[in-house]
């Protein structure tokens, strides 16, 4: 056999793809053996791989030995596929966040459990916070990588979370995972997410697809001395929120979660 002719495919990983493919909306719900019996292997030869899927998010135990697609299929394939579509009908909106409120807006995506910056608008003030397209930061660590774990239970999170490191980080940072789910429940229930950090504010807000999952956050952020005004994080909520509504009418998303009532 020649170089060329050689086999390089890996097929523990080809199964799990092909156990993905599975599923479509007439098969929903599957055992391992309806798998098994999809692909013509043992349900035996499976096992590890189905409950990788599972311990990744990619599939969701649903009764005695039945699966279906877990969030991290819709997450991540709708992240990659249209981060580029929300950049595109984000960027007026977020510089026109940028103009009216003066202060630095940013846009962001969750790539595992760190949120990844993918456009920012600068405040034109001389004080202002920065944060460069590409940046990388722990979500637990920021309000805009909170507001991308706001849609995330705390099973979710506890199986995004498992065997990370929370500790080390300045406050107010959450410690531990119990305290994270703490406070993401807490943002959870107001819509928004808040942190301090370096004598600046920041305030996030999640967007969300059509099914509700969250795939991107916007936030504004400022000095504290603008910031701490009284009434001004109040209208700043209210001002990402409409923001966060008119991207997700773009895309299709669902804002009913996040709309101003």
């Amino acid at each position: 056999m020649s170089l060329s002719e050689k086999d390089y495919t890996v097929p523990a990983l080809q199964k799990g793809l092909q156990i993905l493919e599975i599923f479509d909306s007439q098969r929903r719900r599957l055992s391992q053996s309806e798998m098994a019996d999809t692909l013509g292997v043992s349900s035996s030869s499976l096992y590890r791989i189905v409950q990788t899927l599972t311990s990744m998010g990619y599939l969701n135990k649903v009764g005695t030995n039945t699966y279906a697609l877990g969030s991290q299929v819709i997450t991540r394939g709708f992240s990659y596929l249209a981060s580029r579509e929300i950049v595109e009908i984000a960027t007026p909106l977020i510089t026109h966040l940028r103009d009216s409120t003066s202060l630095s807006s940013h846009l962001a995506i969750r790539e595992g459990i760190e949120a990844l910056y993918v456009f920012r608008a600068l405040a034109l003030q001389r004080i202002s916070v920065n944060v460069p397209v590409g940046t990388r930061f722990p979500c637990h660590t920021t309000a805009m990588g909170r507001a991308l774990l706001i849609g995330m239970s705390p099973d979710e999170l506890g199986m995004l979370y498992q065997n990370q490191r929370l500790d080390g980080y300045p406050d107010p940072a959450p410690q531990t995972l119990p305290d994270l789910i703490a406070l993401c429940e807490k943002e959870r229930g107001q819509g928004w997410s808040l942190h301090y950090s370096d004598y600046s504010t920041a305030i996030a807000v999640p967007v969300r697809n059509f099914t509700g999952a969250v795939v991107a956050a916007i936030n504004v952020s400022g000095p504290d001395v603008i910031m701490q005004k009284e009434g001004v994080q109040e209208r700043l909520i209210g001002t990402l929120k409409r923001a966060a509504n008119s991207i997700m009418k773009e895309i299709g998303g669902d804002y009913s979660k996040s709309a101003i009532k």
